[in-house]
């Protein structure tokens, strides 16, 4: 695998483009942090929309009720005849945070409020946003990528520009759709890049960078953003948005929406995050359309994430393209010569009715006949045996995780989580018995294979790094009530897309509820939630129990988990952590899977621990088993393209065999759970 190589100087940094982000003095203080979502002192979500009616009748604010959010005139408009026509602030009905789509002043409910308050008290009121200055930095760093590309249709030698447009598949695209979308080429490093611009296509607000690696047939983009992309919200394409558009085609490339806007002269833009996320600060941009288009890509993980996405947008005005072996990414359809107006017009209505028949389902019956592989779901790379007994990690599905104590049961699903959230799995943390500090350190050791704390100055290059991974936590401790704990994960999911939800452990909600005093039906009543959880909300729980108290000489069974046998009767999946060590005083831990409802296979296999990296993973021999997991985890159609997601991080291509390049040592003793 080569690199794109290209480095800036801009004010002693040095920016790189190769997949790192080599930063120098200038941002010793870090300005990107790790999300960690709301505590039981602030009601989750914050607000309701009947609360915020409620609010903006008696404060005597008109609005309009939208698709997603509530639109009233901006308060951060000077201009009296403006605010009078122009309802262009925009409230989330979930979040109860807010845009103004002409100033671009954001903020949550709270602030609006205060800002009413003050604007009653006659004082100014103002900018909402960051003030220090590193937004600007950034924005700087951009502009001198940007000034130092050019345009397409500027390179001299127009066997370069061909050959140029080749590498990227977009031989088709006219000089003319490039230009309209303002994507310009770094020759040095052979790059595209791609503009996002604010809204009214004044200011540029960042940068995506796409490089291409050709292995035969297959193709695998590289690329970068700038800002990082958790930290930014845009779309590409949007300041080319007519505010009389009614429609639009959502993709998840910025070279599907080229050819989307060049075939069919719709409105198209593209998701900053690709499938791995639409981001509630984007859903105002996107009331003004009566009808959305989403066509993210030609596998099942797209088809989920439209779905998903559909639900934020509200499903009435919302169609889906379903991959099939005729319905491809835009690019590779356009490119095979199928229409993509017909394909377009095949859109399915998101919306459905509480009863379907047989015919309404057929052909997604089809798709998972024919797509055994994605929909067995992720792999994991660390846990090549785990693949093989439960297939792949399947959103909507319970996995229920026990372990004697001391075992090392929150070291090892640290690391079963982590593994999954490097392939871009949306992951939340819910760690009730140890704190965020602890676990996020026991974290990032997992992830940088070695002990930082004698190297520390390597601890900057793994924390940026790891920042970028679609990481978030809870800030609860202790015990809590399984209410708070439901409401913030659907505030996750809602923010955030969480796919995955770890709860470690059930234990510490049980002495918050008073449904009634026999425990045992308290703790059925909060599995039956997280059940009813996963599926209502196409998200995966991991569900930490710990077993009854029985003879330490015995291995633990399904049997052995605290409360009734209602948890391995809704459970998907039961996952336990045997410790030979405390039974016979020697000997390694195995894992053992004593359920699997996907397909029925059961078994164990052994567990290495390496105390330095606080792992329990075994390096994979050779790269021909690392690729095949990978391959199997992008499992394109048969006759798709083999490119790679126009999502994919480079954090995602190299992080895991940078892993599993590390030695594993004799076993020791874990971070005890």
């Amino acid at each position: 695998m080569w690199f794109l190589a290209y480095s800036l100087q801009v004010h002693s940094r040095r920016w790189c483009f190769g997949g790192k982000w080599i930063l120098g003095s200038s941002y010793g203080c870090r300005q990107y942090k790790k999300d960690i979502l709301p505590s039981p002192e602030g009601p989750v979500p914050p607000v309701t929309a009947t609360e915020i009616r409620q609010y903006l009748r008696a404060q005597g604010i008109p609005f309009h009720d939208g698709y997603s959010c509530l639109h009233v005139p901006s308060i951060f408009v000077e201009e009296p005849q403006q605010v009078r026509h122009s309802y262009s602030l925009f409230i989330d009905k979930t979040t109860g945070r807010f845009v103004c789509t002409t100033t671009l002043v954001e903020g949550d409910w709270q602030d609006f409020q205060a800002s009413i308050e003050l604007r009653h008290k006659g004082m100014a009121v103002g900018d909402l946003e960051d003030t220090d200055g590193h937004r600007d930095q950034v924005a700087e760093d951009a502009r001198h990528i940007w000034e130092r590309a050019l345009p397409l249709s500027e390179l001299l030698d127009e066997q370069e520009i061909q050959e140029a447009k080749a590498a990227f598949g977009i031989s088709n695209v006219s000089n003319a759709t490039l230009k309209r979308f303002g994507v310009r080429y770094l020759r040095t490093a052979r790059t595209l890049v791609f503009p996002w611009f604010s809204p009214r296509g004044t200011t540029l607000k960042g940068l995506k960078l796409l490089g291409v690696e050709h292995k035969g047939k297959t193709t695998h983009y590289v690329e970068n953003t700038l800002p990082r992309p958790s930290a930014y919200h845009n779309l590409f394409g949007l300041s080319l948005i007519n505010r009389r558009d009614a429609e639009v085609i959502l993709t998840s490339r910025e070279l599907d929406t080229l050819v989307l806007h060049q075939v069919t002269g719709l409105p198209s833009l593209a998701l900053p995050r690709g499938i791995s996320c639409l981001p509630p600060a984007l859903l105002p941009y996107l009331e003004q359309f009566r009808r959305i288009t989403l066509w993210l890509g030609e596998d099942l993980r797209s088809w989920e994430a439209a779905k998903l996405f559909a639900r934020k947008l509200n499903p009435k005005r919302c169609s889906l393209v379903r991959p099939s072996d005729q319905q491809l990414r835009p690019l590779e359809a356009f490119n095979q010569g199928l229409s993509l107006t017909k394909i377009l017009r095949s859109a399915l209505p998101a919306g459905h009715k509480s009863i379907i028949s047989f015919r309404q389902l057929r052909e997604e019956v089809l798709g998972e006949l024919s797509n055994v592989e994605q929909v067995a779901g992720v792999k994991w790379i660390r846990f090549p045996e785990l693949n093989k007994l439960l297939k792949g990690h399947r959103k909507g599905e319970l996995t229920v995780f026990t372990g004697a104590t001391g075992s090392g049961k929150t070291t090892f699903i640290s690391e079963y989580a982590l593994d999954l959230c490097i392939q871009g799995v949306n992951t939340l943390w819910g760690s009730f018995e140890i704190n965020n500090v602890r676990l996020a350190k026991v974290m990032l050791t997992q992830f940088a294979l070695e002990s930082l704390e004698e190297q520390l100055d390597k601890f900057d290059e793994w924390a940026d790094k790891f920042e970028d991974l679609p990481l978030y936590f809870m800030t609860f401790h202790g015990q809590q009530n399984i209410k708070t704990v439901i409401d913030t994960m659907l505030h996750a999911v809602y923010m955030y897309d969480i796919s995955h939800v770890i709860i470690d452990n059930l234990q510490f909600m049980m002495g918050q509820e008073h449904i009634t005093v026999d425990r045992l039906a308290v703790q059925d009543y909060i599995v039956g939630a997280f059940r009813k959880f996963a599926t209502d909300n196409s998200c995966h729980v991991t569900l930490v129990i710990h077993p009854r108290k029985e003879d330490e000489e015995t291995e633990l069974q399904t049997a052995s988990i605290f409360g009734s046998a209602k948890a391995s009767q809704e459970a998907d999946n039961v996952l336990i952590l045997q410790n030979k060590k405390l039974v016979t005083g020697s000997g390694k831990r195995y894992l053992q899977v004593s359920k699997n409802r996907f397909d029925g296979d059961v078994g164990i296999f052994p567990l290495q621990f390496s105390k330095p990296s606080l792992t329990f993973s075994a390096p994979i021999k050779g790269k021909v088993k690392l690729k095949k997991v990978k391959e199997d985890n992008a499992a394109p159609s048969k006759k798709a393209s083999a490119a790679t997601d126009g999502t994919s991080k480079k954090q995602r291509s190299e992080s895991p065999s940078k892993q599993l390049s590390a030695p594993v040592t004799s076993p020791d003793e874990p971070v005890k759970s």
